[in-house]
C-alpha cells in the first residue's frame, strides 16, 4: 500500500485538500472558496471556526471522491495564508473574529517609544516605524477591545490556530511566523525580552505558541479531529510553513541559485539564503522552510489582486461570455490581449495600489500613465500584467544587488502562473527563461515535501525536492520584445515613483 500525505493549503481565496504520493503526484484534490466579512469599510474578518469548518469539509470531500484513500494517509501537513491573527482562551475558543492580513484598520495615535524613537529618527526609520505601529493588530485589539485582550490566553496566527485544532496543542512552525508579531527573524525564535518589538506589541512570550522547525512533529491528530476528518487518531502532523515559503520550496527553490516569483494575490520575489541578509535595510528576511535558512522577499502587496480588481470593475461582459462558453474570465481576457503589442502601446502601470513600509514608502499610490484615445480596457489589462512584471524585476534586482550576484534560474508559482501571457511577459522583461512547475499547486506540494521528509521517507529536504519536483514547461524570452521592455523599464518605469512621490505626499496631506 502506497504511503500518502494529506496536504492542507488554506490560502486567501480558497482552501484545498490535496493527497500526494512520494513522487509528488496529486492523487486527489478538493477545493472550497473562502469568504470574508467586512462589518466596516476596510475591515476584513472571519470567524476562526469558519476556517476549521471549511478544512473539515474539504478533507471529507476527498473521501467522497475516493473513500479508500483515507486508509493510506500516513501524515498530515498544513500551510496557510500569512499574517491572519486569532485570539483564543485557555480552552482554545476564539474570543473575536480573526483579523486577516488584508484588513486595513489602523491604530490611531500609536504610543511613542522612549529612547527608541530617537534611534529610529537617527537611522531614518521614524516614518516606517510609525507606519508599522499603525498596522499592529494586537495593539488595535488592546486599545479598542481591552476585555478581549485581557481574556486572551494565546495569540495565534491562522496556522497556529488550525494546528491547535488538529493537535490540541498551542504549537506552530517557525516558517509560519510572518506578521506584526515580536519574532526574532535572525535567530528564528521569539524576540528577546529586551528587544524593541515588545515595546510595540502589548504581550509577553507566554501568550505566544511553542515553535517547531519545518519537518518536525507538531503533534498527533486528536480523537475529536480524527472523527471530524474521518482519519486515524494519532496521525503525525508535520510542521511546514506559510503559503509563500512552501510555494518557494514547491517550485524547487532551495538556495540562492534560483529566484521564485509568486503570482499570487500578493506577488513576491523570494530567494533562499544561508546567511541573514536584508534586501531592504531594517526589513528582515522571513524564515525559510529550509531549517536555519532565510527567505529574502520583496512584496508587491496588490499583485495579482489587480486581476481580480480589473475583473470586478471592467470585465462584466467578459463574465457573461465566459458563462456562455463555460470557461474562465481570465481565458477570455487572455484572448482579447493577444493582439495588443508589448508595451501596451505606451500605457504603463505601477502596481502600488497599497503602500509599503519602505519600498514603496507609506505614501505610495498606484499609477497608470500614457493614456491615448486608442487605448481600450484590454490595453489596461495587459498593462497590469506588464506592471507586475516590471515591479517583480525591480525587486529581483534589489535582492541580486544585496547578494552581489545575478541569479540565472527563475521559477514561477501561484494562480497567476496559469496565464501564458503573464509568463511570456515575465520572460521578456527579465530576459531570462521562466520555469513553470508541472504541479500548479506549489504551496501544497512544498508542504508535502516537508511531510515526507519529516516522516523519514526522505532523508533530507533536498532529496524530497529531487524526487517530487518536476518541470512543467520553460518559457524563453521573445528576442523581438527584449529591447522594447528594457527601454520602457529603464527610461520610464523606474522613474515613475520618484517623480510622483512628492505628489503622493501632497495627496496624503490633502486627504
Amino acid at each position: 500500500m502506497n504511503p500518502y500525505v494529506l496536504s492542507i493549503d488554506c490560502g486567501t481565496q480558497s482552501i484545498r485538500g490535496i493527497v500526494f504520493d512520494p513522487e509528488g503526484n496529486i492523487i486527489e484534490k478538493a477545493q472550497i472558496p473562502l469568504e470574508y466579512e467586512s462589518p466596516y469599510p476596510g475591515w476584513a474578518e472571519q470567524k476562526p471556526e469558519y476556517f476549521w469548518e471549511k478544512l473539515c469539509k474539504v478533507v471529507n470531500l476527498l473521501w467522497e471522491k475516493q473513500p479508500e484513500l483515507k486508509n493510506q494517509i500516513v501524515g498530515i501537513t498544513l500551510t496557510t495564508q500569512r499574517g491572519t491573527v486569532i485570539n483564543v482562551d485557555k480552552n482554545g475558543h476564539s474570543l473575536r473574529p480573526a483579523i486577516t492580513w488584508f484588513d486595513q484598520r489602523q491604530v490611531e495615535n500609536p504610543e511613542p517609544i522612549p529612547i527608541w524613537n530617537i534611534i529610529f529618527k537617527i537611522i531614518g526609520m521614524s516614518e516606517a516605524i510609525n507606519f508599522f505601529q499603525r498596522q499592529i493588530e494586537a495593539s488595535w485589539i488592546y486599545k479598542n477591545q481591552p476585555e478581549v485582550w485581557k481574556n486572551t490566553h494565546k495569540y495565534l496566527l491562522l496556522s497556529g490556530y488550525l494546528s491547535y485544532k488538529l493537535t490540541g496543542q498551542f504549537v506552530d512552525s517557525i516558517a509560519c511566523q510572518v506578521g506584526y508579531i515580536p519574532f526574532d527573524y535572525k535567530n528564528h525564535r521569539w524576540a528577546s525580552k529586551w528587544d524593541w518589538k515588545w515595546k510595540l506589541v502589548p504581550a509577553t512570550e507566554e501568550i505566544l505558541p511553542e515553535l517547531k522547525k519545518p519537518g518536525e512533529l507538531l503533534g498527533k491528530l486528536t480523537p475529536d479531529a480524527a472523527k471530524q476528518l474521518q482519519l486515524k487518531e494519532g496521525l503525525p502532523i508535520i510542521a511546514a510553513g506559510s503559503d509563500k515559503a512552501c510555494e518557494t520550496l514547491g517550485c524547487g527553490v532551495i538556495d540562492d541559485s534560483s529566484i521564485h516569483l509568486s503570482f499570487g494575490t500578493t506577488a513576491t520575489v523570494n530567494v533562499v539564503t544561508k546567511k541573514y541578509k536584508e534586501a531592504i535595510p531594517f526589513i528582515p528576511p522571513y524564515p525559510s522552510v529550509i531549517p536555519n535558512h532565510y527567505s529574502m522577499e520583496i512584496q508587491i502587496f496588490r499583485g495579482f489582486w489587480l486581476v481580480s480588481w480589473f475583473k470586478e470593475q471592467f470585465a462584466h461582459s467578459e463574465k457573461l461570455e465566459a458563462e456562455l462558453r463555460k470557461t474562465s474570465v481570465e481565458e477570455i481576457l487572455e484572448e482579447k490581449i493577444q493582439s495588443i503589442p508589448p508595451g501596451s502601446q505606451g500605457l504603463i502601470l505601477q502596481p502600488y495600489w497599497s503602500p509599503g513600509i519602505r519600498i514603496p514608502g507609506p505614501e505610495a499610490r498606484g499609477a497608470i500613465i500614457g493614456f491615448s484615445d486608442w487605448h481600450t480596457k484590454y490595453h489596461l489589462y495587459r498593462a497590469i500584467l506588464e506592471g507586475i512584471g516590471f515591479s517583480l524585476r525591480e525587486g529581483a534586482e534589489r535582492i541580486e544587488k544585496t547578494l552581489q550576484k545575478k541569479i540565472p534560474r527563475i521559477a514561477v508559482g501561484g494562480g497567476g502562473a496559469n496565464s501564458n501571457v503573464a509568463l511570456q511577459i515575465t520572460a521578456d522583461i527579465f530576459n531570462r527563461p521562466v520555469e513553470k512547475p508541472k504541479i500548479s499547486e506549489a504551496s501544497a506540494l512544498g508542504s508535502a515535501m516537508l511531510a515526507f521528509y519529516g516522516l523519514g521517507i526522505y532523508k533530507s529536504i533536498d532529496e524530497a525536492v529531487k524526487n517530487m519536483y518536476k518541470v512543467g514547461k520553460i518559457i524563453h524570452p521573445n528576442t523581438n520584445n527584449i529591447s522594447l521592455y528594457e527601454k520602457i523599464y529603464q527610461n520610464a518605469y523606474l522613474k515613475i515613483y520618484q517623480n510622483l512621490k512628492p505628489i503622493y505626499k501632497e495627496l496624503k496631506n490633502i486627504l
